[in-house]
């Protein structure tokens, strides 16, 4: 399995390069310091992952979707300081497919790569308390049912995507609204149905990305 790290921090760089020589299975054939010398070293080597903190200086989130877009079959893991939900889901939808931070246990860091290598989803617990704290199960997540082509909500049914991505129930949200239960039963599916989603995940990931809800007031939504 060969790899790249992508960091600007070089004592990150050496730190995980540290960790990973630990294990016969991984070979580290690069190093890179920002975005433009990724590149580089994606044209010359063939390389299978990618370690890396798009958040350090030189990098950026859109990075990982560029790559991805001329070199599909390369698996990105994220390693990066504390973010926000919001930040965590854009991560993914970009490319990441496992995620973990800098302050994880070694093993979590390497059991990250191994599994990766197999194909399987891995993040630590820290960043998986946040999105399940954010209602989000990442194995709902339709990441492809997200087009560029515009959305056209109504006012009321955005105001019920924000109360569906606070947590509360259709028999709440009814009862916050005045309306029926079967009225706003029959906006959810409409909703759905504009936004190409299949489950309340994807409503809520919409409203995240399109910051109808600030990921700090959904961090503490009501258990109703």
């Amino acid at each position: 399995m060969s790899i790249i790290i992508a960091d600007s921090n070089d004592l990150t760089r050496v730190g995980l390069r540290s960790i990973l020589s630990t294990q016969t299975s991984i070979s580290i054939v690069g190093e890179a310091s920002d975005g433009n010398e990724l590149m580089n070293q994606l044209n010359s080597f063939d390389v299978s992952m990618v370690l890396i903190d798009y958040t350090s200086p030189g990098f950026t989130i859109d990075t990982i979707s560029e790559i991805s877009s001329f070199k599909k079959e390369i698996k990105f893991i994220a390693i990066t300081p504390e973010q926000s939900a919001q930040t965590l889901v854009d991560a993914l939808r970009s490319g990441i497919m496992s995620y973990v931070k800098k302050d994880c246990d070694l093993s979590e860091i390497v059991n990250a790569v191994l599994e990766t290598r197999k194909g399987n989803k891995f993040f630590c617990g820290q960043i998986l308390e946040t999105i399940q704290k954010a209602q989000i199960d990442v194995n709902d997540l339709d990441f492809d049912s997200f087009t560029c082509e515009a959305v056209v909500l109504s006012e009321r049914e955005n105001e019920i995507i924000v109360l569906i991505s606070e947590g509360y129930t259709n028999n709440k949200i009814a009862e916050l609204l005045f309306l029926s239960n079967h009225t706003i039963t029959t906006h959810r599916k409409n909703i759905m149905s504009k936004l190409g989603v299949k489950n309340t995940a994807g409503i809520v990931m919409y409203a995240v990305k399109t910051n109808l809800v600030s990921p700090n007031k959904f961090l503490f939504a009501p258990s109703s």
